[in-house]
């Protein structure tokens, strides 16, 4: 619910906002605040300043409220149904670091998370400088400690020794009933790999993104998903500014009714451009701030451009 309320917070702020200058203009008390000396620019800053109100709690809503609620909700259906999935592959997660051994890097799968809250089948891959495969873990359940240190309950654990005596199986193989394993990845960018985007915040999109730069990993999605959040709170500025326009209709030119309706049918494709932009910044390798902007600045434009035709011509 909190998700659906940060979603729909812009078009409530669009509908309020033309109800009311609506209703102004049709009881003739916007002529007379024009007539009072309340030009166009001095109305304008007077609605951007609830918007800003608007956006800070649009802001506080989805940064806060709405990924501790996701979360919770993610994880009560995980602890309903025995565990969940991600996807058909799970979450693949990459880390380089120096062991006694040498430079080693790591590709971890997680195929999704138990029922009691940690990771299932887990499976960790090993390899050496020279990229060869050097050990492999699996195990049935993992739990991420605050130290990045991971507990692997049920694990197997195959080992390629690059120089084995003779006699010695190429394959050393070992079963641990709880195996921990030092990492260098923390719980906040294993929960970002295995959770929905809307379970995070702002800056836990801009950590994630830059782990999967870091580490080679294609970070657009993500980043796309940074940028909207960023900058979806500023959407109801950009919705006030799209109301005033109606305000300066005369009332023989549609009823409060109508208004309010086309208000609803602005609010309903700004949703939609906005969730389309996404997808289509990412099929066709757009920047990332752009995909994110795009509806924004198209409904800032339209605003603006209907707001100075209508100031200056009607």
């Amino acid at each position: 619910m909190p998700g659906h309320l940060y979603e729909l917070l812009p078009i409530a702020v669009l509908i309020g906002t033309i109800y009311s200058l609506a209703r102004l203009a049709q009881s003739s008390e916007f002529t007379i605040l024009r007539t009072g000396g309340l030009g166009p620019w001095r109305a304008l800053g007077l609605l951007a300043v609830l918007g800003f109100a608007f956006s800070a709690l649009t802001f506080v809503v989805g940064d806060y409220w709405a990924p501790r609620a996701e979360r919770e909700a993610v994880l009560f259906k995980a602890r309903a149904s025995g565990g969940t999935r991600v996807g058909t592959a799970g979450a693949w997660l990459k880390e380089r670091r120096r062991t006694p051994e040498g430079e080693r890097s790591f590709s971890i799968n997680v195929s999704g998370t138990s029922g009691g809250g940690g990771l299932a089948d887990v499976r960790i891959f090993e390899f050496d400088d020279d990229g060869r495969l050097a050990v492999r873990i699996e195990a049935r359940e993992a739990r991420v400690g605050d130290d990045g240190t991971w507990t692997l309950l049920d694990a197997e654990q195959a080992r390629w020794p690059r120089a084995r005596a003779p006699g010695q199986p190429p394959v050393q193989v070992q079963r641990h009933a709880e195996l921990r394993w030092a990492s260098t990845l923390t719980p906040e960018v294993v929960a970002a790999a295995v959770l929905p985007p809307r379970t995070m915040s702002t800056i836990e999109l801009w950590r994630y993104s830059a782990h999967l730069s870091d580490q080679e990993q294609s970070a657009q999605r993500h980043q796309i998903q940074f940028w909207k959040k960023a900058l979806y709170p500023m959407a109801c500025l950009v919705m006030v500014a799209l109301a005033l326009p109606f305000a300066y209709m005369h009332a023989r030119a549609g009823s409060v009714s109508l208004k309010v309706f086309g208000g609803i049918m602005l609010g309903i494709g700004f949703v939609l451009l906005n969730n389309l932009a996404g997808h289509i910044g990412l099929l066709n390798g757009w920047m990332p701030w752009a995909a994110a902007a795009s509806p924004s600045l198209l409904f800032l434009a339209l605003s603006m451009a209907a707001f100075a035709w209508l100031v200056r011509y009607r």
